[in-house]
């Protein structure tokens, strides 16, 4: 593998760190990636010889499905490890689970669990390359850099556009991770969600807050939509889901409110009639939430890509 690398780094652990240099090298890249993706024969040889293990602690078949078949499409070998029937769901620490990893030689890692800061655990006491696929209300990079691609792939440029993140910002690992992207990328990020759904320091972010919809999507160019993640909340943050889609949940007549040709976002799973309405999701002139699950591929492939490139040139389990 001769290709220059990406990523200064040997993990993809979050954006906060990456350069935008590194994040439009990415995103270049997942653009040969989807157009692959189109073509008849999808599968290169990048990940040849290399081994991808896919451990999810928490369930998520889109995200795990994507990295499943990115690495397939790159030639790795891709094991994915059932963590319910693990040791890990019998008591194993987590540091015992990355010292039996370490032993299986893999090459890459890519996790999702529940507590923030386990993906950067796993990359200090791991000898491969660990992605992080989520780690409680931390952040989630590829999403961020999902949602970017399908962004840019639509012709807007980052510098100047107006982004309204909109909905549970505070249990929302995707939203922090999307905010320092886009302000990175030089665009103007709205935060629109009730005060309780709001992180006590989200004043800090550098985003301009708003508690109504109709001052938040005012002149907004993109619109994305958070799940309400009430498996996450102890206690009442919202009065009840109705009352929430009343106020927060984009319908077509709050829509209107933003810029003429604003594009609609869900990371998914959407909760329908919560915080989005069917009538705007399935709208193919508005909606973008079937390109970020096509995208989705395209950027784990382009990440994967990265770190095998620093595997190559002598980073980590370089032959």
């Amino acid at each position: 593998m001769t290709s220059a690398p990406i990523l200064s780094t040997s993990h993809l652990l979050g954006i906060e760190h990456l350069s935008v240099a590194e994040i439009t090298g990415l995103l270049d890249l997942a653009e040969t990636y989807a157009v692959l993706n189109r073509a008849q024969n999808k599968k290169t040889d990048v990940l040849k010889g290399r081994t991808l293990i896919n451990m999810f602690f928490e369930s998520s078949t889109r995200t795990q499905s994507s990295f499943e078949l990115a690495g397939k499409r790159l030639g790795a070998d891709v094991m994915n490890m059932s963590v319910k029937t693990s040791s890990v769901s019998k008591g194993e620490t987590l540091i015992d689970t990355a010292t039996t990893l370490n032993a299986m030689r893999p090459d890459i890692l890519v996790v999702r669990h529940q507590d923030s800061g386990a993906a950067e655990l796993l990359a200090r006491k791991l000898d491969c390359c660990v992605v992080n696929a989520g780690d409680g209300s931390h952040e989630h990079p590829t999403q961020a850099l999902l949602d970017a691609l399908t962004i840019r792939r639509r012709g807007r440029a980052f510098e100047g556009l107006i982004v309204a993140i909109c909905g549970d910002v505070a249990h929302s690992r995707v939203a922090r991770s999307n905010i320092h992207l886009l302000l990175k990328m030089g665009a103007r990020v709205r935060l629109v969600a009730p005060r309780t759904l709001l992180p006590a320091d989200a004043d800090r972010f550098g985003c301009e807050i708003h508690h109504d919809m109709k001052s938040g999507l005012a002149g907004a160019d993109i619109v994305m939509m958070l799940r309400l993640q009430l498996e996450r909340m102890s206690g009442a943050f919202v009065p009840s889901t109705r009352e929430y889609f009343h106020f927060y949940g984009l319908d077509h007549k709050k829509l209107a409110y933003a810029k003429p040709g604003a594009l609609v976002m869900h990371p998914g799973p959407m909760n329908r009639g919560v915080e989005i309405d069917s009538a705007v999701a399935d709208d193919i002139e508005v909606s973008l939430i079937q390109e970020q699950v096509e995208m989705g591929v395209a950027i784990r492939m382009a990440v994967l890509d990265a770190l095998a490139r620093g595997l190559a040139s002598g980073g980590r389990n370089a032959p």
